[in-house]
């Protein structure tokens, strides 16, 4: 069977049992917060399984695209090195939610895998769970009951907790299982190890292997450990499909199967080598084979390579494949980008929207490529060269210092730096990275320092942030100020021990206003920044006595219309999600007075009808003037529960600010309106492209939308006079359009005729000099464009003829000169000699060799130049 059979006949098996075939969930996690990452099968089904969301079927079944690199399912270091793990994987899987339970998930299993899929019943094994002293749990005697119908008790092996009590992470759903295994040994294998097949059950044995795994969903891990049954019981299974296709094909490893047999050929096309040829090349082979299935899925699912997060992980597998395919493959140009139409041809009918992203993925990869080659082919060079200095010692580590200056001067990754090293025997210093590391650190800060006068300190305290109440705040202390030089400017900074004034920070700008001091001296405050977590205010000058009480005044007409714009943003992020799919994400914004900018991932430009509807949706949710809710205290968790956007980046203290308008509901530090209502009217200046797959929306509120708005109306106002005023204007101006465009063809045409007619009585003129039929020109009320016009037509229709001309138009002196094919054959080349005859307008000019042209400064000298012509033209 082929790997789609496979996957299909799994499908309609489950069919047949009565249940839903629904479509995999998107491998990238977007609403749960414990998840980057779908890792099970189960994982669209979580809500179901914690009772927390009603059940719209009570059997389903599907394949499901999976990724396991990070935390408690970490495989990426050993994919490649061995021929079974991946990173992206298909998960088969059939759930029950409160209907069937162990009895009828055995029994089916077993059916498919020996009836439908024709498995050998000798060669399969199943694992139940003894039972674990430590939760309180008890063998599962229900299980084993149930498998005793279908094999013999030595083919039924007692497994503890790490192997048969299944767990999605620290907390959640979870269960008892029972894993099927398949001993895929030749029978010469079998007699020369003398091993039974369910010794190596579970050890790591990789011809014998597990294959599908029933978990009896009947828990919850709550966050102190303890266990809690769940509402109903539940079965949750999944079949790795990559191993499935193995053992169905006859293959002993996954790679050899024709999920990935494809992919390795075109792999080999790129790179001249074939696969099989030596263990360094297959490894690589088989971690590019793997990795571009994990990237592209990742992707298309919206998950766009970064430095943080769920972005860090897919630009480390990026990476990971790069310099496999660099270092063993000697593949130096971008080449995963190549690999993405292989794996539509592989995957796509199961995956469309693989196909429905292409350009994106081959966009995004291609520049991620590009951009880690140049890093890898410095620091690659930089390791190998340590390495083979340092190759007779006894002590193989590479210094601290050595792999800072790799991470630091290079960039690096320290992470890839010991991988490399463990590669080659050697060990990185950590304890000496990080120190230079840390040292680095301190040498920016004392740069920055050395930029600023000293601290002068008043009063001792912390300052404290009070703006999200008011614009105004009295008897503040001035606890400490200095001196900064900037753009040879000298700023006075002030901290204050409580202001009212927002620090510049999360693309908002910081306030302006101005203090008062007690005696009545008044001061601006041109910008407040964050400093060390400091709300630092740049002031004009220095108050005069530092040691009194001041009133500190926010510019509240210019702060609301920032937080006008910021919870615009807001509204903005929310609009995107709902019109153009949950995949969007913020990637970056600015937001001041005047206007707004919000970045975010997207795959391709946006439409008309999308800016308008999601313009319109920003909108609606001003009208509806939806108040503010905010908790400034919130837990991480809290937050969460509240369904909190929290961005990749960002770092967040123990206790967050949740910021909720309706729907929209984000983690936010910044000033926002009370209500959406003040916001006005919101309008979308632009939208375009910053990066591969990042777009970017510039916009406008309040009063800055009504004056663009106001300047359109003038616009059209002014173009609606200009045409008389018509009832319908667009039909107006359609019809001026039109009758422009029939106007212009007929100048055209006419104007076609006319150089037609004069080309003929140019020619009319000519006189033979020197054997050559020469035309001069001299009048100077024909545009230059004309004569030039005039002079091509000549040049098709004549033979053995040059013209001359020398004429002064608007005021400017103009040189031309042609000659014909015949002449330019014979060595005549007017592109030469206009440039000499140029010289006596003061000007320059050239061309080919059957036409040129040429400009000037002096009038005075078109005599002169119209008899070099006409001498290089006839001699």
């Amino acid at each position: 069977m082929t790997s789609k059979e496979i996957r299909q006949k799994f499908l309609d098996y489950f069919a047949s049992k009565k249940h839903t075939i629904v479509p995999s969930a998107p491998m990238v996690v977007k609403n749960d917060p414990t998840l980057m990452f779908t890792n099970a099968g189960m994982n669209q089904f979580k809500d179901i399984f914690l009772g927390n969301a009603g059940a719209k079927f009570y059997r389903a079944a599907d394949s499901q695209k999976c990724l396991r690199v990070s935390g408690k399912h970490n495989d990426l270091e050993e994919v490649g090195h061995d021929t079974y793990h991946h990173t992206m994987f298909e998960m088969l899987g059939n759930w029950s939610f409160g209907d069937y339970f162990k009895k009828e998930a055995i029994d089916w299993a077993w059916e498919l895998l020996t009836e439908v899929y024709k498995i050998d019943k000798s060669l399969l094994y199943a694992t139940v769970f003894e039972g674990s002293e430590e939760d309180g749990t008890a063998m599962d005697t229900e299980a084993k009951e149930a498998w005793l119908k279908h094999l013999p008790e030595d083919h039924i092996i007692l497994g503890n907790k790490h192997d048969n009590f299944w767990e999605m992470g620290d907390t959640g759903p979870c269960g008892p299982s029972s894993e099927i295994h398949i001993d895929i040994r030749t029978e010469e294998e079998k007699k020369a190890s003398g091993i039974p097949g369910r010794d190596l059950v579970n050890q790591s044995d990789p011809h014998v292997i597990e294959i599908w795994n029933l978990v009896f969903m009947e828990m919850e891990r709550k966050a102190d450990g303890h266990l809690e049954m769940l509402p109903a019981k539940n079965i949750d299974t999944g079949m790795g499909f990559e191993r499935l296709c193995a053992v169905l094909q006859g293959k002993n490893s996954n790679y050899d199967t024709d999920v990935f047999s494809g992919m390795l050929a075109k792999i080999g096309e790129i790179s001249g080598h074939k696969y099989g040829e030596g263990k360094d090349t297959d490894v690589a082979m088989r971690v590019i084979a793997d990795h571009i299935r994990a990237i592209s899925f990742s992707i298309a699912d919206g998950q766009l390579p970064g430095n943080v997060k769920a972005g860090y992980v897919i630009r480390r597998i990026l990476r990971r494949a790069v310099r496999y395919g660099y270092t063993f493959l000697g593949l130096a140009e971008p080449f995963l980008c190549r690999l993405v139409p292989q794996l539509i041809e592989d995957m796509g009918e199961a995956y469309p929207e693989l196909a429905s992203q292409q350009k994106l993925i081959e966009s995004v990869i291609r520049e991620e490529e590009m951009a880690f080659l140049r890093t890898l082919d410095r620091g690659i060079r930089f390791l190998s060269e340590y390495m083979s200095s340092h190759q007779g010692g006894s002590d193989k580590m590479v210094d601290g210092v050595d792999a800072f200056t790799l991470y630091d001067t290079y960039g690096f990754p320290i992470d890839l730096t010991q991988l490399i090293a463990s590669e080659n025997g050697f060990t990185v210093d950590m304890d000496g990275f990080n120190v230079e590391l840390q040292k680095q650190k301190e040498r920016a800060r004392n740069a920055t320092a050395n930029e600023f006068g000293d601290w002068e300190e008043y009063f001792p305290g912390e300052s404290k942030f009070i703006g999200y109440d008011k614009t105004e705040v009295i008897n503040a202390k001035l606890l400490k100020q200095r001196t900064v030089v900037q753009k040879n400017k000298e700023m006075l900074q002030l901290v204050f021990n409580k202001t009212p004034f927002y620090g510049e920070m999360g693309g908002e700008v910081g306030d302006t206003g101005y203090i008062v001091s007690a005696d009545g001296e008044q001061i601006k405050i041109l910008n407040t920044v964050k400093d060390n977590n400091l709300t630092v205010h740049i002031a004009e000058r220095l108050p005069k006595n530092c040691h009194g009480v001041f009133t500190l005044v926010v510019d509240a007409e210019r702060r609301q219309q920032i937080a006008n714009n910021h919870s615009a943003t807001h509204l903005l992020d929310q609009a995107l999600r709902e019109i153009l799919g949950s995949h969007v994400e913020q990637k970056g914004s600015y937001v001041c007075e005047k206007n707004l900018r919000f970045d975010f991932s997207h795959f391709e430009k946006l439409s008309e009808e999308q800016i308008a509807a999601v313009e319109a949706r920003v909108n609606e949710l001003i009208r509806e003037d939806i108040a503010l809710e905010e908790n400034r205290n919130a837990t991480m968790e809290q937050a969460r529960e509240m369904g909190a956007i929290a961005l990749f980046g960002e770092k967040y203290g123990e206790f967050v600010r949740v910021v909720k308008f309706g729907p929209s509901v984000e983690l936010c530090g910044g000033c926002h309106t009370r209500a959406t209502g003040t916001i006005g009217l919101f309008k979308i200046l632009s939208e375009s492209a910053i990066a591969a797959g990042v777009r970017r929306i510039e916009a406008v509120t309040g009063v800055g939308a009504a004056e663009y708005v106001i300047g359109l109306e003038s616009t059209i106002k002014e173009a609606k006079g200009m045409l008389g005023n018509p009832q319908n204007f667009i039909s107006a101006l359609q019809h001026l359009i039109e009758q422009n465009a029939a106007y212009k063809k007929q100048a055209d045409e006419d104007e076609a005729k006319r150089a037609r007619h004069l080309a003929e009585e140019f020619a009319k003129t000519a006189e033979l000099v020197g054997g050559v039929k020469l035309v001069k020109y001299t009048d100077s009320h024909r545009n230059p464009v004309l004569v030039r016009t005039i002079i091509t037509l000549m040049q098709k229709d004549q033979e053995n003829m040059a013209v001359v001309g020398a004429f002064e138009f608007e005021g400017k002196p103009n040189l031309v000169l042609m000659y014909t094919k015949d002449l330019v054959a014979a060595g005549k080349n007017a592109g030469q000699d206009i440039r000499n005859a140029a010289k006596f307008i003061q000007g320059g000019g050239g061309g080919q060799p059957g036409f040129a042209s040429a400009g000037g400064k002096d009038t005075s000298g078109l005599k002169a130049a119209l008899d070099a012509l006409t001498e290089a033209a006839t001699k």
